[in-house]
């Protein structure tokens, strides 16, 4: 430990954030970052615990406590304070594949599980590996690094998100060749079209593929794998096939009305947004935009709160987000104990935006859509919202949801997202390769193991696991090139 009296000399401090009313007007990066000097002092923060519960990645009452990646904290917090930024660097790279992307989008679930937490404010952990790895760029650190040998061995990954990312760079590291097939026409999947610009700015996503293309993976752009390109090509072309392609399915809202012209996936409409900026900083057209609309977005979650932002930042005359759950309270309750995830109510980037715009909280808690009502030509102009009770059944013990009668409510609304969360992987995808899918539609395969029913083919990420975060789905894509490596040399060191 550095400093054995960080943790009480030196208060949390993490980035000031440009105020909701300024960064609204742009889909740029709104975190302004501690100058490195003051960013060292937070690594004199870590305790460097006996137990560390930061890089647990332990499941406790179903959630999970400490970073998945089980991320080296203590070490790379010391090293932060001690200014040996560059080995700070090497140790955070050995369990992280992509710190420029988890330093900006993950929940932080070491922080959450921190031992200075139990009692006072967790290490600034996360901003910690902010510093890391942009230092690494700046320095040098971080450039391109091909293997010295190949192996001969050629591995395709279907899917270019956090967890084929993470395949590839694992493997290619090895020594594989490995080519990434993307169906869209930039690489990585969410990273590059689930999440906003203003989370995770592109050109961040583009430095790292550059680097990766210069270590030697190969992307090819454009192709739909299982449409474009059939699935027995890949299998006769290449000694292993990952599959990587997410949860893509759309969990939908069957409600009256539900044909009305006005209504969107919010994975539809986040994806042209961020399509649009980037082809024609919006001058194409392309795009759903919400300036002088009435929005109502449908889902409570990360989706849900990006629609919000964007909305706003397009001009919306209102915006509400309408979630079926309970609203969570403001502090732990004594059944959700540290080091358990914090069940808290959260505002976020976009709920801020919301507030500081409109005056109140945008969420409407335990209501659901009732109907949604059209114009006599088919336009959206209104939604109807139920309240909901929560009831738990005697005889299975589960919380059910009956609507309170005389609860109705009409939101006017000109533009509807449906950000409810997604089903599974898409089934021209998985019928291409004939693999076994478990009853959630994710592709099935032996517990702890990435390899599918069918020899060869391989599956890591969302499309595995079901809908996560990307600090899970780079879990995934780790241990699942591991498995790869093994089977095409009969033994790893991944």
């Amino acid at each position: 430990m550095g400093k054995p009296t960080g943790f009480m000399d030196y208060k949390r401090e993490v980035s000031k954030d440009r105020s909701p009313r300024e960064r609204i007007r742009d889909f740029q990066e709104f975190h302004e970052h501690l100058p490195r000097e003051r960013q060292q002092l937070q690594g004199a923060r870590c305790m460097e615990c006996g137990v560390p519960f930061c890089q647990s990645g332990m499941t406790i009452c179903g959630m999970t406590s400490g970073c998945p990646l089980h991320n080296l904290v203590p070490e790379w917090n010391d090293l932060v304070y001690i200014g040996n930024w560059e080995q700070a660097y090497n140790r955070l790279v050995k369990t992280n594949s992509f710190p420029e992307f988890t330093s900006r989008v993950c929940p932080a679930l070491c922080e959450a599980a921190c031992t200075c937490g139990l009692i006072g404010e967790p290490v600034a952990t996360r901003e910690n590996e902010y510093a890391i790895i942009e230092n690494a760029y700046e320095k040098g650190y971080a450039d391109p690094r091909p293997p010295k040998v190949r192996t001969g061995k050629t591995v395709a990954v279907v899917g270019s998100g956090p967890s084929g990312l993470a395949v590839a760079d694992q493997l290619n590291k090895r020594g594989h060749s490995v080519t990434v097939f993307e169906r869209s026409d930039r690489v990585g999947g969410l990273l590059m079209y689930g999440i906003p610009n203003m989370k995770l700015e592109k050109q961040v996503v583009e430095r790292k593929i550059k680097v990766m293309e210069a270590e030697g993976v190969t992307f090819v752009t454009g192709t739909d794998v299982g449409k474009d390109l059939k699935a027995e090509k890949l299998l006769k072309d290449f000694d292993r096939v990952v599959l990587a392609c997410g949860a893509s399915n759309p969990r939908d809202i069957n409600a009256p009305g539900r044909d009305a012209k006005g209504i969107y996936f919010a994975v539809d409409f986040l994806k042209a947004n961020t399509k649009s900026l980037l082809d024609s900083n919006f001058q194409d057209g392309k795009f759903v935009s919400t300036k002088g609309k009435n929005v109502v977005i449908i889902g409570g979650g990360d989706t849900g709160n990006d629609c919000v932002g964007t909305s706003i930042r397009h001009g919306c005359k209102s915006v509400t987000q309408i979630e079926m759950m309970p609203k969570a309270p403001d502090q732990r309750a004594e059944n959700n104990r540290w080091p358990e995830w914090p069940k808290i109510c959260k505002t976020d980037y976009g709920q801020e935006e919301a507030i500081a715009l409109f005056g109140h909280d945008p969420r409407i808690y335990e209501a659901t859509v009732k109907e949604f009502v059209k114009d006599k030509n088919g336009n959206l102009k209104a939604v109807k919202i139920v309240k909901l009770s929560w009831e738990k059944e005697p005889e299975t013990g589960r919380m059910k949801m009956t609507e309170i009668p005389g609860s109705e409510q009409t939101l006017p609304a000109e533009i509807v997202l449906i950000a409810a969360g997604f089903l599974g992987s898409q089934k021209y995808v998985t019928d291409a390769f004939k693999v076994n899918l478990d009853k959630r539609t994710n592709v099935s395969t032996a517990p702890g193991q990435y390899e599918t029913s069918v020899k060869n083919v391989f599956a890591a990420g969302d499309m595995h696991r079901g809908q996560s975060l990307v600090v899970w789905a780079i879990r995934e894509g780790r241990q699942a090139a591991r498995a790869v490596d093994e089977s095409l040399m009969g033994y790893t060191n991944l």
